[in-house]
C-alpha cells in the first residue's frame, strides 16, 4: 500500500484544478478589466501615465502565475497522471483500491489521464502563448526602454484576457472528469 492513498492524491489535485480554475476566472473577469476601466485611448494626453500604470500593475498578476500557480498545474500533471497509472495497474491486476478483485474505488483510467493531458496544455499554453503577453504588459512599465508598443497596452491586456480563457477551460474540465468518474466508481 502506497505511503499516500491514490484517493488522497486524486482528492487534492482535484482542488487544485478547481483552485486554478477560481484564480482564472478572477482574473479574466475581475483583475484584468479593473486596469482596463476607462483606460485612455492612445491619442489622449492621459495615455502614456495609464499605460506605466498597467505596467507597474502587471507583476502582481504575474508574480502570483509564477510562484503559486505554476507549481499547482505541475502537480496538477503528476497527481492525475499518477492516479490513472495507478487505476490502470489496479485494472490490469484485477484489484481494487482495497487490493480486493473487483472492487476498484478509482474507476477508467484514461479519464484521469484526459484531466493530466489538461493540466499539460494548461502548462504548454502558459508558456508559449501567454508568456509573450507577459514580457509585453510587464515592458510597458518603461515602454521606451523595452520596445513594447504603449499604444497596444489595452490590447496586450484584452488579448492576455482572451487567451487566458484556455486556463479557465483547462481545469474546468480537468476537475471535473476526475471528479466524476471518482463519484461514479463509488
Amino acid at each position: 500500500m502506497p505511503a499516500v492513498p491514490t484517493e488522497a492524491v486524486l482528492g487534492t489535485t482535484i482542488a487544485f484544478s478547481f483552485i486554478l480554475l477560481g484564480n482564472a476566472i478572477t482574473q479574466s473577469f475581475m483583475g484584468v478589466p479593473a486596469l482596463l476601466v476607462d483606460f485612455p485611448r492612445p491619442s489622449s494626453p492621459e495615455h502614456p501615465a495609464a499605460v506605466r500604470h498597467l505596467g507597474r500593475q502587471w507583476p502582481v498578476f504575474w508574480e502570483v502565475g509564477n510562484v503559486f500557480f505554476r507549481p499547482i498545474s505541475t502537480l496538477g500533471i503528476f497527481g492525475y497522471a499518477y492516479t490513472s497509472w495507478t487505476a490502470r495497474d489496479n485494472s490490469i491486476n484485477g484489484l481494487g483500491a482495497l487490493g480486493l478483485p473487483g472492487l476498484s474505488g478509482l474507476g477508467d483510467w484514461r479519464f484521469y489521464a484526459v484531466s493530466a493531458a489538461c493540466h499539460l496544455i494548461t502548462v504548454l499554453h502558459s508558456a508559449l502563448n501567454m508568456q509573450p503577453l507577459n514580457n509585453k504588459l510587464d515592458g510597458l512599465r518603461e515602454p521606451k526602454a523595452s520596445g513594447v508598443d504603449e499604444n497596444l497596452a489595452e490590447y496586450y491586456a484584452r488579448r492576455w484576457i482572451k487567451l487566458n480563457s484556455v486556463r479557465i477551460v483547462m481545469p474546468l474540465v480537468a476537475g471535473t472528469t476526475a471528479l466524476w468518474q471518482s463519484l461514479r466508481s463509488r
